[in-house]
């Protein structure tokens, strides 16, 4: 009867300790999505759109026939992205609507980067691997932004997860979950299938067997094929990106800052300090080493050649970062604490997981002044909201306004209360008609036609386009500033941005 005891006990208490354990893992995981997604929602509702979430706002509110028209031609890349906010955009048309997904997304992120740090080591690992995570300003940047990049790095932070599950238990979980999220992931966007490379990194790295090589390689080959149509039709729309260059050292030290908490000064060099720490603790390095590392040095080597770089491309490989920081921060914890004597170990083992918090929390007071700007309209590139409501303030009966170039036009539709007070001369087909995203242009003949009874013009174009000898290589863009130029004079102007919005009087005909 007392073994009976014993042994009811014995599985009682481990049901408990098992309770306990899931308990913790299930904090870990929570607070930090809980966190981002109070730091997502912070300063939400900024507004002003700048050029790409107008391209998101604008196509995703076009009928699905009219985006699956545009796709043929450009942003094919996008194209199930525009599909997905089309959905959401049909609840309720707005800023914080199209923004709200990239919320989510980070918060799911942030919650998945915790379930891989304890997963590879143990409950508080996770919880500070996923706090860091959720206070670094360039998570707190792309989950305010109306673009597929948050959603992105849930994708590729959910499917490393599920290869470490294969990698521990090969018979019991199956490749095609991981196949398919790694799929949908890069339809959302293509350049996150290098994260392959990370991957097969760190099976190299753990050195596994033929059985899990077979399985992994299956479900890589899987996502490659269902990749590549797309792939197909975006070389053909490899135009899109001619705006990039080539990186150099300087990218990769600006994308290695951002990648931190904090980018610089004391707290910087200490998470750099405990990320080297972090690769001694072998689990977790084998999985965030070549995470945080491969898909962006491949990509900028190859953009080398073809210039395909930029840091929010690669956004999905800051989720090795926090974690190599949280695991070296648990190393040097444990290792202090063998140092202490035996009895109070305890209780002080009860403490470290708050004491990383506090220490998260301090770290995030020093990052305040950047999370603060990143949630001012102004640390966009332009803010079409603030040019549309001058041109409100201003306009006068009979103005009109030019694009220069006309893709400048995509941001002013998605504020067309201010522009429609100017009549846009230059459009002769609008973009969702004409199947491409900034309309079609009236030929110079029509233009030159429409130009000569204006008498006001408003000028929308970046600000070095009429303070330098550019010259455009679209006909039309270039009748609009021979036109500016020879036959009107600037009375005023206003920035916002890289945006210069100008307007323009015709001088007195001799």
């Amino acid at each position: 009867m007392t073994n009976v005891s014993c042994c009811m006990e014995s599985e009682v208490s481990r049901r408990a300790r098992s309770r306990r354990w899931t308990r913790a893992e299930t904090s870990a995981v929570a607070v930090p999505a809980a966190l981002m997604l109070v730091l997502g929602l912070w300063g939400l509702d900024r507004g002003g759109m700048w050029g790409d979430e107008s391209v998101s706002y604008l196509v995703a509110r076009r009928t699905v026939p009219q985006i699956w028209q545009l796709l043929h031609t450009v942003d094919a890349v996008h194209g199930l992205y525009y599909l997905f906010m089309h959905l959401v955009l049909a609840v309720h048309p707005g800023e914080v609507v199209l923004r709200l997904p990239s919320v989510c997304g980070a918060a799911a992120a942030a919650g998945l980067v915790a379930a891989l740090g304890t997963r590879l080591v143990r409950p508080r690992v996770g919880l500070w691997a996923g706090l860091l995570y959720a206070i670094t300003p360039m998570t707190g940047h792309y989950a305010q932004e109306g673009r597929s990049y948050a959603l992105v790095s849930a994708g590729v932070a959910g499917a490393t997860l599920l290869l470490v599950r294969a990698l521990r238990e090969p018979r019991e979980h199956p490749w095609w979950p991981y196949a398919s999220l790694l799929a949908v992931t890069c339809l959302l966007h293509e350049l996150a299938v290098l994260v392959l490379l990370g991957h097969a990194a760190t099976l190299v790295l753990a050195r596994v067997g033929r059985r899990v090589w077979s399985g992994w390689g299956r479900a890589a080959v899987a996502v490659v094929v269902v990749l590549l149509p797309l792939a197909w039709v975006s070389v053909g729309q490899s135009g899109q990106v001619s705006w990039l260059r080539t990186p150099g050292w300087a990218q990769a030290e600006v994308l290695g800052r951002s990648f931190a908490a904090v980018p610089e000064g004391p707290v910087f060099w200490g998470c750099v300090l405990l990320a080297a720490v972090g690769l001694t603790a072998r689990r977790p390095a084998v999985v965030a080493l070549p995470l945080l590392v491969l898909p962006p040095a491949v990509l900028l080597l190859a953009s080398q050649i073809q210039p395909l770089y930029d840091d929010r491309y690669v956004l999905y490989a800051l989720a090795g970062a926090p974690l190599l920081v949280a695991a070296g921060a648990d190393r040097l914890v444990t290792l202090a604490g063998r140092l202490l004597p035996r009895a109070p170990r305890r209780p002080l083992r009860r403490l470290v997981p708050l004491g990383g918090v506090v220490a998260v929390a301090f770290v995030f007071v020093a990052s305040l002044p950047l999370q603060r700007e990143n949630r001012s309209p102004d640390h966009r590139p332009e803010n079409f909201a603030a040019v549309s409501a001058a041109v409100a303030r201003q306009a006068r009966p009979g103005d009109a306004v030019l694009f220069l170039p006309s893709f400048w036009r995509v941001g002013a539709q998605a504020y067309p209360k201010g522009f429609g007070r100017a009549r846009d001369v230059a459009l002769a087909e609008s973009g969702a008609r004409s199947g491409t995203l900034s309309g079609l242009e009236a030929p110079p003949g029509e233009l030159r036609r429409r130009l000569a009874s204006v008498n006001r013009v408003w000028v929308v174009a970046p600000g070095y386009v009429l303070k330098s000898r550019w010259v455009p290589s679209d006909p039309v863009d270039r009748l609009k500033l021979d036109a500016v130029e020879e036959h009107f004079t600037h009375v005023e102007g206003f920035a916002s941005g890289r945006i210069t919005l100008g307007l323009y009087v015709r001088r007195p005909r001799l």
